[in-house]
């Protein structure tokens, strides 16, 4: 039995040789771009844009919890149209949740770009319907830092 055959994979499906080769220059193996999973995306969406409204408009997110789902629960309410999220007011004793659905922003963005700015807006508005705090005053500039018109 040879080397080559101890480490070679029983049904012959493996890769045997470089995805790239070294650099040129200092000889090292070039590193492959990895694209991050849609949730693990997600995830980060959401939580750039709570660190954006955190900067802009603290108090907005005082008393208000945030959360993911994948889908909305089933309701007939939405017969017609998916929601996005959902936000539930504050109480005096109860944080408010403001609840962002993954799947349905998903589908409705066409890239991940327009997904990060349909998160954030999303975010935006139900968290002016939950506080009464303006749209104007949660979001100054109108828009994302990094939307380009």
């Amino acid at each position: 039995m040879t080397a080559m055959s101890k480490r070679r994979e029983r049904h012959g499906r493996v890769m045997r040789g470089r995805l790239a080769l070294p650099n040129p220059y200092t000889g090292e193996p070039v590193p492959l771009a990895r694209q991050v999973p849609p949730p693990a995306f997600f995830t980060r969406c959401v939580t750039d844009a709570l660190s954006q409204i955190a900067r802009q408009c603290p108090r907005a997110l005082a008393a208000m919890d945030v959360g993911v789902e994948d889908v909305p629960p089933m309701t007939q309410a939405w017969v017609d149209r998916v929601p996005l999220a959902a936000a539930v007011s504050a109480t005096p004793t109860k944080n408010g949740q403001v609840v962002v659905f993954r799947r349905p922003l998903e589908r409705r963005a066409r890239t991940r770009a327009g997904l990060r700015i349909l998160v954030y807006r999303t975010i935006v508005e139900q968290l002016s319907d939950a506080t009464g705090i303006a749209i104007d005053e949660i979001d100054p500039g109108g828009h994302r830092e990094d939307e380009e018109d």
